[in-house]
């Protein structure tokens, strides 16, 4: 088959199937913007979904589904596509309908950037035949400069993670609007199963614990060895794996390269120390792990310090990693963290406080420090209330932020402190922004 029979084959097959009903995300793409709208996220985090639920929209809006062109890049059929192949989606669809102008055609492309020097075609799309452009994609490099100096600023971007726990109570039928006693109880209860479960759309509808973690685990391989090794032509798989583990493993602490390093060496495998390196910057680029530097008012200082990594999904992790004593707080930081990073606006960053004290998350624009956020399971213990209060506390003297938050699992108070008013909040309540 060639690879325009290809491509009017998978047309064909998802106009036959629109529309199919999805569960509503939170982020909503525009209809008729003029822009490429771009959709970046990590696999099976919903992508391809947000496309979905715009096409339902624009059936809605009376286009027929002859209109819509969808093509998906992540087939085996286009592992030998070229540049010079992108012609064939025009020619394929003008032969299958030459009644519609392209002008009127929906193109929604999904992981385009499997295939090199798409960024010129989309360009030509837009600039000479359609307005009506949505792409996807599961790497970093479609958010570059580059990208968006290739683009002539014509992207209008927009990131997708898996479920925030707000999305989570919804595919599971939650209210999250009651006062009820017994529906407070009901989103405390799902709040606990959300930080061990993880938000993949599929996994959370999957009832077999079983059959999750045989997902989450299929997820992870086709991240290492679709997004890692066949695209960055990476060798030996396992020591990719090893390296990511170790992150995974001790996430919520700064992470050295270094200390890997040597521990490989010391378990006689050789490896190159910038290799290391490179997995770890290559792994965020797929978004499967996330950089988070430490707050320093002096840049040389913030950059050359260790970086705390974390995880795009709490499951994920589980999924891979032998269960450990201290998971509970572990992947609670690490879901308030995704919380955060899913709200952050353009221009702002999340940090990490470490002076004698520690802050979990600074939140910062690039003139100021604006909130602070700790992070604590259970702060009942005298000890470890204290701790919790006196490591914002610092942090707030030094950055002059009044804005300070610590998270709980289930406790709620506030404390007049002389650095402002310290607000404890239970974590359903945090998230769901009550």
């Amino acid at each position: 088959m060639t690879i325009k029979e290809t491509i009017k084959s998978l047309i064909a097959i998802k106009q036959q199937e629109i529309p199919v009903p999805y569960n509503p995300r939170e982020v909503e793409l525009p209809l008729n913007a003029k822009k490429i709208i771009t959709v970046v996220g990590v696999r099976r985090c919903g992508k391809s979904t947000l496309m979905e639920l715009c096409v339902e929209r624009i059936l809605k809006d009376g286009v027929s589904p002859r209109q819509i062109a969808w093509i998906g890049f992540d087939d085996e059929r286009f592992d030998q596509m070229q540049t010079s192949d992108f012609n064939s989606i025009l020619e394929a669809y003008m032969e299958m309908y030459p009644d519609i102008p392209i002008k009127d055609v929906y193109f929604f492309f999904d992981e385009i950037q499997r295939i090199e020097g798409w960024e010129l075609f989309v360009m030509r799309l837009f600039k000479h035949y359609s307005k009506h452009i949505f792409i996807s994609g599961s790497n970093a490099d479609m958010l570059s400069e580059e990208l968006n100096t290739a683009l002539r600023g014509w992207p209008l971007e927009y990131k997708e993670y898996p479920l925030s726990f707000g999305e989570y109570c919804q595919f599971k039928g939650l209210s999250t609007d009651s006062y009820l006693e017994q529906d407070l109880a009901k989103l405390r209860m799902a709040f606990d199963a959300f930080v061990h479960e993880g938000g993949y759309p599929e996994v959370v509808l999957e009832p077999s614990r079983a059959m999750k973690d045989k997902l989450l685990q299929g997820y992870f391989n086709t991240m290492i060895f679709r997004d890692l090794i066949e695209r960055y032509n990476l060798s030996n798989p396992e020591r990719v794996k090893y390296v990511i583990k170790r992150l995974m493993a001790g996430m919520t602490k700064p992470a050295s390269i270094n200390a890997i390093y040597n521990d490989m060496r010391s378990q006689g495998r050789k490896v190159s120390k910038d290799d290391l390196y490179d997995y770890a910057e290559k792994t965020c680029n797929i978004f499967l792990l996330y950089k988070v530097t430490k707050f320093d008012q002096s840049f040389k200082k913030e950059t050359s310090a260790l970086p705390k990594y974390y995880c795009v999904d709490n499951g994920l992790r589980q999924s891979v990693l032998i269960p450990g004593r201290d998971d509970d707080g572990i992947l609670f930081e690490n879901a308030v963290y995704l919380q955060l990073l899913r709200n952050l606006p353009d221009g702002e960053k999340i940090c990490y406080y470490l002076g004698n004290k520690e802050c979990d998350f600074v939140i910062q624009t690039e003139t100021a420090v604006k909130q602070l956020i700790q992070v604590c399971w259970d702060m009942k213990d005298k000890e470890t209330r204290g701790r919790e209060v006196e490591g914002i506390r610092e942090a707030a003297a030094l950055t002059h932020c009044a804005d300070m938050t610590i998270v709980t699992r289930d406790q709620e108070e506030e404390i007049d402190d002389s650095c402002g008013i310290i607000h404890i909040v239970p974590a359903w309540k945090w998230f769901l922004g009550r």
